[in-house]
């Protein structure tokens, strides 16, 4: 299975601009939420993981710089050509499988973390997933990852650092409704297995906020 050609399927063009249809769509579905259907449109500005990693990447860089996470900036094209490798999602992740699969695993989780996948969500999640003309590997694949549950602790493993939990909690908090009490509490616990420290996640939220503007 070619996996570079299935994350750029799922999830759209990993570098430059783009609205990340993909990427809405099926999260958009599993989320099955006003802010979803926003996703699938033209809530995501930037295509792909990529974005996530420059996100995560400016708000790396300001929490280090001491900067207040109000100072932050959006994302510009020029952020994409120079990003800091270790934000890559073509890096590699602690556990050896490419990052990508982590960061979708990590959204993926986010999506679900309000605890349920309805019959009529799960339908549209199927009619996305067709729609992306994957070959059946691939396919099933996408479904295990949307049918199977998804442990925090798996995610946390997957990190090669602090860079790339940062990463994680940024690319799970595009995908989530952080005034639910649900999500909220999913959120905090992430943040907090990942040892990621309070002005950092700040930081995060402020990007998170900007890139779903």
């Amino acid at each position: 299975m070619d996996v570079n050609k299935l994350m750029k399927s799922f999830l759209g063009n990993s570098s430059g601009f783009g609205k990340g249809a993909a990427t809405g769509g099926i999260l958009g579905a599993v989320l099955g939420s006003k802010k979803g259907r926003k996703m699938a449109g033209s809530g995501l500005k930037y295509a792909g993981l990529a974005a996530a990693g420059v996100m995560a990447w400016k708000a790396y860089q300001g929490w280090q710089q001491g900067k207040q996470p109000e100072q932050a900036t959006p994302v510009q094209e020029d952020d994409f050509r120079r990003v800091d490798p270790r934000f890559s999602p073509d890096a590699p992740s602690a556990g050896g499988e490419p990052f990508q699969l982590s960061l979708m695993r990590a959204m993926i989780g986010a999506a679900k973390a309000d605890g349920h996948v309805d019959a009529a969500e799960q339908q549209r999640i199927f009619e996305q997933v067709e729609q992306l003309g994957l070959a059946a590997d691939e396919k099933a694949l996408v479904f295990d990852m949307l049918s199977a549950p998804v442990a925090m602790s798996e995610i946390v493993a997957s990190a090669r650092g602090p860079e790339q939990a940062a990463e994680l909690y940024l690319a799970s908090r595009l995908v989530i409704d952080p005034d639910q009490a649900a999500e909220r509490v999913y959120l905090d616990a992430l943040a907090h297995r990942l040892q990621l420290p309070a002005e950092l996640v700040a930081h995060l939220e402020q990007q998170a906020r900007k890139g779903l503007e």
